[in-house]
């Protein structure tokens, strides 16, 4: 699972999306080959290395990238709302 955000303001108010990537089933065709259509059936990728070494792309459960995984984003919208009434005196 990935984060990473992306920060907007306007004046009064800052809002930040946050976008988690996950990685669903498998979709590596093993049959290509032969001209037909198989997939393993791995249901979710697992890594099996930490993040940062190599194990972070391989699938744990069936050895393939995570590229062949399907990805699904999912965004969260964070707002803090910093109303300030500023008066001259």
């Amino acid at each position: 699972m990935k984060k990473t955000s992306a920060a907007g303001s306007n004046g009064t108010s800052s809002a930040s999306l946050i976008q988690t990537f996950r990685y669903g089933e498998c979709q590596k065709n093993h049959a290509a080959d032969i001209g037909g259509y198989a997939v393993d059936g791995c249901r979710e990728f697992m890594a099996t290395g930490e993040e940062g070494t190599t194990g972070e792309f391989t699938c744990a459960a069936c050895g393939c990238h995570r590229n062949f995984h399907r990805r699904q984003v999912e965004l969260e919208e964070s707002s803090t709302n910093c109303n300030h009434l500023h008066l001259a005196s």
